[in-house]
């Protein structure tokens, strides 16, 4: 299983529609289930600092197969060594916009946004993964 080329142009068209219409301007990330980074839009007006982050959403909901939200949330009851140690990696992140992207329950990738607020990103990211998955 993979996504498609037109799969991922519809999710990021998705989610940049969503943004427009909330009127912020965010970074778009989608990571096939390797964890490369397969599709990626950055909005005129996006913080450059985003750009980054929203990979790293991507990636990490890919990588535990959790939202960055739940990640986060599950984080919170684990000890402080295995919190740290998990947070000081690379591409890891508990910033909320990270979605991971199933399809007849496998996990196929995850789905970033970063450089609006954490609920208007989670929102933003819902749209493009619907988009994915519709097509």
């Amino acid at each position: 299983m993979s996504q498609s080329a037109s799969g991922l142009q519809k999710a990021l068209a998705a989610a940049f529609a969503k943004a427009e219409a909330l009127g912020v301007a965010v970074n778009i990330a989608v990571v096939d289930g390797g964890g490369n980074l397969a599709a990626f839009l950055r909005m005129p007006g996006a913080f450059l600092a985003s750009t980054d982050i929203a990979i790293d959403k991507a990636w990490t909901a890919n990588s535990f197969g959790m939202s960055t939200a739940a990640f986060s949330q599950m984080l919170e009851g684990e000890v402080a060594p295995v919190r740290e140690g998990l947070l000081r990696r690379p591409r890891v992140t508990v910033i909320p916009g990270g979605l991971p992207v199933r399809q007849d329950g496998q996990l196929i990738g995850g789905i970033g946004v970063s450089g609006a607020s954490a609920a208007q990103d989670e929102e933003i990211a819902m749209c493009g993964l619907k988009a994915l998955l519709e097509s």
